[in-house]
């Protein structure tokens, strides 16, 4: 049964969502705050978190940025927030859906159905690992999707993963942005050239030892970006 991890702390929509779900055949529990929702990572390891960006102890999309860096779990962003900025932001910060409230739970449920596809579908059934050109330093693992740094399992967002894949399949070639963001396209629904300097930036955070000074991914001045092994 699939888990799901609802964030959501107005009392009313939570409970609609956790007794649609459930009736739904959704395994559910839901939380109040980031940090209860941050513990309940843990223990309820979900398969799909619900996050509504204005939480009493968080507010805003970068929330989305601080679940995405202790999981790898699609998360479907629930917000009063409406214009294309908005959505931009939010998913360039982790997320992989955003549904502006009010909603229908029918859409929801539909929207996390193709969610949950789309991470099905990209996870290949065979050749499980793939050396990139750095194989001491940096490979990617295509079960997990993951980036092994090191020895190191590193997570990424399903955008940045593609990347990666990109760049390690293709060292030293320059990409430009459009380049990058056509492979990315189809799951970063509202994402745009802009977003593609914010996945680079959050790639660099994960594998260089200096982001401020990168050795492997480099930025190629008016152009876009390459990577060295």
């Amino acid at each position: 049964m699939t888990k799901i991890l609802v964030i959501e702390d107005d009392p009313i929509l939570g409970e609609m969502l956790t007794l649609y779900l459930a009736e739904e055949n959704f395994n559910v529990i839901r939380v109040e705050s980031a940090q209860q929702g941050f513990q309940a990572l843990g223990v309820f390891d979900p398969d799909l978190i619900i996050l509504d960006l204005m939480l009493p102890d968080a507010d805003g999309p970068s929330v989305c940025t601080e679940f995405r860096e202790k999981t790898s779990v699609p998360i479907v962003v629930t917000s009063m927030k409406n214009t294309v900025a908005d959505r931009i932001q939010a998913i360039s910060l982790g997320a992989d859906d955003y549904l502006t409230k009010p909603y229908s739970v029918q859409e929801l449920k539909v929207r996390i159905q193709a969610v949950l596809r789309r991470v099905s579908a990209s996870i290949p059934e065979a050749d499980p690992i793939v050396p990139s050109q750095s194989p001491n330093r940096i490979s990617l693992n295509t079960e997990r999707r993951t980036i092994v740094l090191e020895g190191r399992i590193i997570d990424t967002t399903f955008s940045e993963y593609e990347m990666m894949k990109l760049f390690t399949q293709n060292p030293g070639r320059v990409f430009s942005r459009e380049e990058l963001l056509n492979s990315v396209r189809g799951i970063d629904s509202f994402v745009n050239e802009r977003a593609i300097d914010v996945h680079i930036t959050n790639l660099r955070r994960k594998i260089e030892k200096n982001p401020k000074e990168p050795q492997h991914i480099k930025t190629v001045w008016g152009i876009g970006y390459k990577f060295m092994k």
